[in-house]
């Protein structure tokens, strides 16, 4: 069992970093002059397609009445669509709108050396370079779904 210098704070910590660079690394958007609160939403809706509200709540912790309003502000923006859930009409599904993936996804494919660099305060290719590696490994170990 590994027993190092990273416990639960750290990597609590690590995480909200790591969500910081991904923010000043994707290009700006509609996505930037969202509350982080909504941004948490839409990405749990990215992960989860096809929720439900309650859903939604329970896996982000928010109350009900600030996932209705985030998903309602996300499905006038055009980014989220909501439909009766077939089997059960009183539950509202949220999904991503069709186009949102893609554009998510080409926006979201800058490279992010630029950003890493600058929040590591070196331009050593080898510090750099190993620091990429194991971003790539993260990602590559902790898919979205995870």
């Amino acid at each position: 069992m590994y027993h190092g210098g990273v416990d639960g704070l750290a990597l609590f910590r690590l995480g909200r970093t790591l969500t910081k660079l991904g923010e000043q690394a994707i290009p700006p958007s509609l996505f930037h002059r969202l509350p982080a609160s909504v941004r948490l939403v839409l990405a749990d809706v990215m992960d989860n397609p096809d929720s439900s509200v309650s859903e939604i709540t329970r896996r982000t912790g928010f109350p009900q009445s600030h996932v209705s309003a985030a998903v309602a502000r996300l499905r006038d923006e055009g980014v989220l669509v909501t439909d009766h859930d077939p089997k059960d009409r009183r539950r509202t599904l949220v999904r991503p709108h069709a186009d949102v993936p893609a554009r998510a996804a080409q926006r979201a494919s800058v490279p992010i050396d630029d950003t890493v660099a600058a929040a590591l305060g070196t331009d050593d290719p080898r510090v750099l370079t190993e620091v990429l590696q194991a971003l790539e490994t993260l990602a590559r170990r902790f898919p979205p779904h995870a």
